[in-house]
């Protein structure tokens, strides 16, 4: 079935150059080999030069396996040279507060920590370290002093609960917990020690560091040590030599949503990954020694580790960290950070940038953005309305605006505009093209490719560096879930479309994980969370669409005998998922039904859940088992509208 096309009007910008669509996959089709990644690995340092692109049986597939390299050199030890000096971070506190690290400052601090991390606490290469950690210039440092000995560091989100955190720890075999007091949102100070202290007492670890943001809050137990103390011997001279990892040693576990099951820890390397980062640094952001870059993202989520950490610091750029959130103090904060500092690339979401829209153009217009040159978004898909305002008022028309597709699997940018490689004519809307070196394809669910237009799911057709080693600790799980669908190419779990020029449009997910405001949530979890509630029996979620957040979820819940629905009742589960999970998994809507739409195997119909939200066509259903429970969602819901007015 065809979809329309939200937009097709090419879009070029005043002194860049642009190619036609057939030059750039002219030029695109010599790069889809193994050797052309092999000369892209030769741009980086290693310590031992590969001469293998690609080994491995499908799908554990190793890139560079015979080359060594270490990341913590390539971001800091190779820059002390020629940028000792050059500022490689700004960083702004909600509070005012400001900091700015120099790279000589911050390969001090990497070095002792690594010495701190190695002799006190006798962590080795392979050892698995947790980080649980605010914005703070701490966290990247943490991130390279675990690397620099080899250790593989796990990185959870500060704004997921204790849960969350605990099962993250029991799943990687973290020996070590690194945390801070808190941080500011809001104007808010928000602590983290019961979260930690909650989290720990269900998946105890040999010790817990404590940097402090919030100064004096942090009630010392047995196994704690406040960073301060942690380095108080270590001379601010020490060195570490950098440990040679084979490309392939882990760097770091993420966590990511699924549709069924407990999260699945990707395990990203550290040679095609590295490779990866370098590359799309150079075609995607056009990376220059003079840019001030800003991705106002979360190092929590996997853009901040390619494109905060990883990425900037191995192009020995200057960098910007905000604390806070894009519309407090006022919703020019953002815009008078970029006149602030020069920021020159500019990387957010949609949700931020369809946020800022609804407070109009005043907050945009007052404050002098001349310095911006490129601008990318990232993390769902941007309406043509929100492009449009991004470059009209934030790029004043002098920019290119991408819209960049890729996840926490592919290790970073898939497809995307490339204004540092060839530029393609901009449609807003689209994501554009694969970077060199990677080939997709729409595919009908028969496995054949789809026509132009026509929606399908969008698949990788070939390994590519960076892309995961497998999940932890199962294989056979990470076989089935990227690789079994159509086999021999990796399944994203995406909607997607080519349009006449093969563009690609990426539509959303097409399997039970919703995207909230750019945080990839699965179902399973968010259910797993409501049944914890004393009243509850059954949930099911759907995501469904929202104006600034792309998507939220709502829950339908069926209740035990002997408890009714009831507003409280609602809030209580609200506040049941905000504690298991996180504030960004509650559902915006609690519907309470007597029974959830199944087919007669027993799996439950979300489709139908969505369905009825939206008010639109249910399909097929043919094999629904009890037709009497669509109608029963209907009435919950009808109800559930009536209340809310």
């Amino acid at each position: 079935m065809a979809t329309a096309l939200p937009f097709e009007e090419y879009v070029k910008v005043d002194g860049w150059k642009f190619v036609p669509p057939e030059e750039y996959l002219k030029e695109h089709a010599k790069t889809l080999t193994p050797e052309f990644w092999l000369s892209e690995a030769r741009k980086i340092d290693w310590y031992e030069d590969p001469t293998v692109a690609l080994e491995g049986d499908h799908p554990f597939y190793r890139w560079f396996s015979n080359g060594k390299l270490n990341m913590s050199y390539l971001t800091l030890d190779r820059h002390m040279e020629n940028r000792k000096h050059k500022v490689a971070l700004f960083w702004l506190g909600e509070d005012g507060s400001e900091r700015v690290l120099t790279y000589g400052q911050y390969h001090r601090l990497v070095n002792r920590l690594a010495y701190a991390f190695s002799t006190k606490w006798g962590i080795k290469k392979g050892d698995r370290v947790a980080i649980y950690m605010p914005m703070i210039p701490e966290l990247p440092a943490v991130m390279l002093a675990l690397a620099r000995i080899g250790a593989i560091f796990s990185v959870v989100f500060s704004g997921f609960s204790a849960n969350a955190l605990a099962e993250r720890i029991k799943d990687s075999g973290a020996r070590y917990l690194i945390t801070a007091d808190g941080s500011y949102r809001r104007g808010k100070r928000i602590s983290l020690q019961e979260n930690v202290r909650r989290a720990t007492q269900m998946a105890p670890v040999e010790g817990i560091l404590v940097f402090e943001r919030l100064k004096r809050v942090w009630i010392k137990t047995e196994g704690d040590i406040l960073a301060d103390e942690f380095l108080k011997e270590v001379p601010h001279s020490v060195y570490v030599e950098p440990v040679a990892v084979e490309s392939h040693h882990p760097l770091f576990i993420l966590y990511t949503s699924g549709t069924t099951g407990k999260p699945k820890g990707i395990i990203h390397d550290t040679g095609g990954y590295a490779v990866l980062l370098n590359s799309t640094m150079d075609w995607v952001f056009d990376a220059k020694e003079e840019d001030v870059y800003w991705c106002a993202a979360d190092i929590g989520w996997i853009t901040g580790h390619s494109y905060i950490v990883f990425g900037p610091f191995m192009k020995g750029l200057t960098s910007v960290m905000y604390e806070g959130v894009p519309n407090w103090p006022d919703p020019g904060i953002w815009w008078s950070i970029v006149e602030r500092y020069g920021v020159s690339i500019f990387y957010t979401s949609p949700t931020a940038i369809r946020l800022l829209m609804r407070y109009g153009d005043e907050y945009v217009l007052k404050y002098d953005l001349s310095s911006l040159r490129i601008l990318h978004s990232v993390g769902e898909p941007i309406n043509p309305e929100a492009w449009w305002w991004y470059y009209k008022k934030v790029g004043r028309e002098r920019c290119p605006v991408g819209s960049t597709w890729w996840m926490t699997e592919t290790g970073g940018v898939m497809i995307s505009h490339t204004p540092g490689w060839k530029l393609v004519p901009l449609k807003p809307g689209t994501n554009g093209y694969p970077i060199p070196g990677v080939s997709v394809s729409v595919l009908r669910p028969d496995g054949s490719e789809a026509s132009e237009g026509e929606r399908g799911y969008l698949v990788i057709n070939s390994p590519w560096p960076g892309m995961p080693l497998s999940i932890w600790g199962d294989d056979e799980r990470y076989l089935k879930t990227y690789w079994e669908r159509f086999p021999q190419r990796f399944y994203t779990g995406d909607y997607a479309i080519r349009d006449g020029d093969s563009y690609v449009w990426v539509l959303g997910r097409a399997d039970e994980v919703m995207n909230v405001a750019g945080h990839r949530l699965g179902t399973y979890e968010i259910e797993s969370a409501i049944v914890e509630h004393e009243a509850v029996s059954e949930a099911a979620v759907v995501g469904i669409p929202d104006e600034v957040k792309g998507e939220v979820p709502v829950a339908f819940v069926v209740l035990k005998v002997g408890y009714e629905p009831s507003e409280e009742l609602a809030k209580e589960i609200k506040n049941t998922v905000r504690e298991i999970l996180s504030p960004i998994a509650v559902p915006k809507d609690v519907v309470f039904v007597s029974k959830l739409p199944k087919t007669r195997s027993g799996k439950i119909m979300r489709r139908l859940l969505r369905a009825v939200f939206l008010g639109a066509p249910l399909g097929d259903v043919t094999t629904l088992e009890d037709e009497a429970s669509v109608e029963e969602v209907k009435r919950a819901y009808e109800h559930l509208k009536g209340e809310l007015g």
